[in-house]
């Protein structure tokens, strides 16, 4: 009785182990079911997709030797459509340059008549102590004219320059701000654009280094007519300066001209006071000077020959003698020394770009 009961006992706990285990396995294929029907969608996995350049099937990865996908023709025609027009700025006029002007350029949008822009900048940049000066680019003809008051012609691009350098000294830091300043209010005034400020230390830079070498070149040499007895008599000195071809200009002195009619050398009063047309009537001195600008004359030992025989045929005209500045007769060693020295000043400036007797030299070393 024992035995069967037993038996019966052991039959129920497997059947009910089966029932349980059939039961899990019943719910959990129940579950992968659901959780396949919830993630099953219609777009195309990219990443488990072969690409279409593919012949194997297999995932190929990205190559930077292969070269990148071509746009649509309808996107290449909205970029070409959308691509801003632009001019390239043209290059400084060819007498500036950065180691002797401060440079910037402007481009208009729309053409712009040169007078007005003219005016905007004279209001603005009148308190500079260097010249400034203002150029148009004429597209037509491809180069730059120089813009003043009367000027009638409009253009894209313009160039405003400050000189940095004269004989009074380089710009300061004053003269940098005011004038960056002014060109950008004469730009913000015509929506115009510059094309680039330049930098502040490289521009003072360069004015004080340029302002050293001329300082070092900057030579005038005199030589004197003196007296040996009685003064000088105006009427007498007028008349003998026109025979060797001097003029009376309006600053006081006599002028010998080259054959471009610039100033080649001066003749003036050694003693205080000015020569005057119509006054040399009254004119009594014991001494006339002729001096010679070195930078601003070409070919200076040639120009100092000249200024000597002048020199000398005054000195027999008037009864005087050529002396220096220290009294002492201006004998021919002497001349050949300072006609050497000339040479060597004029050799100086060549080498730095800067001819004597040129546009340039004239700019920087004027009175």
């Amino acid at each position: 009785m024992d035995s069967e009961l037993q038996v019966a006992l052991i039959g129920a706990g497997v059947a009910a182990v089966v029932l349980i285990v059939g039961y899990n396995k019943w719910q959990e294929r129940k579950h992968r079911r659901r959780a396949e029907e919830a993630f099953k969608s219609d777009h195309r996995d990219v990443l488990l997709e072969p690409r279409s350049g593919s012949s194997d099937g297999e995932r190929t990865e990205p190559s930077f030797d292969e070269p990148p996908p071509i746009a649509g023709a309808q996107d290449e025609q909205r970029r070409v459509r959308e691509a801003p027009v632009t001019r390239t700025a043209p290059q400084p006029p060819a007498l500036l340059s950065t180691r002797t002007d401060c440079i910037i350029l402007l481009e208009s949008i729309e053409p712009l008549d040169s007078q007005r822009l003219w005016a905007a900048q004279r209001d603005e940049l009148a308190e500079l102590s260097k010249p400034v000066r203002l150029f148009g680019f004429n597209d037509g003809e491809n180069l730059w004219r120089p813009i003043g008051p009367n000027t009638a012609e409009s253009c894209h691009w313009f160039c405003v320059a400050m000189q940095l350098v004269d004989r009074r000294g380089p710009i300061g830091e004053a003269d940098f701000m005011r004038f960056t300043g002014g060109v950008q209010r004469v730009a913000d005034r015509f929506m115009a654009l510059p094309a680039g400020l330049p930098a502040r230390v490289d521009v003072l830079r360069s004015a004080t280094e340029l302002d050293r070498f001329c300082a070092d070149v900057d030579v005038q040499i005199g030589v004197n007519v003196v007296a040996t007895s009685s003064q000088f008599e105006g009427e007498r000195i007028e008349a003998i300066a026109g025979l060797q071809g001097l003029k009376l200009g309006s600053d006081g002195s006599f002028h010998a001209l080259d054959a471009q009619g610039s100033t080649a050398f001066t003749l003036g009063n050694l003693e205080p006071g000015l020569f005057a047309s119509g006054a040399m009537r009254s004119v009594l001195t014991k001494g006339l000077t002729l001096v010679i600008d070195v930078p601003r004359v070409a070919d200076g030992p040639e120009v100092f020959e000249r200024m000597m025989r002048v020199a000398a045929g005054l000195a027999e005209g008037l009864s005087g003698v050529v002396v220096d500045d220290n009294r002492a007769v201006f004998g021919p060693e002497a001349a050949a020394m300072i006609r050497g020295q000339i040479a060597q000043f004029q050799e100086r400036m060549a080498t730095q770009g800067i001819p004597a007797g040129g546009d340039l030299a004239k700019r920087l070393f004027a009175a």
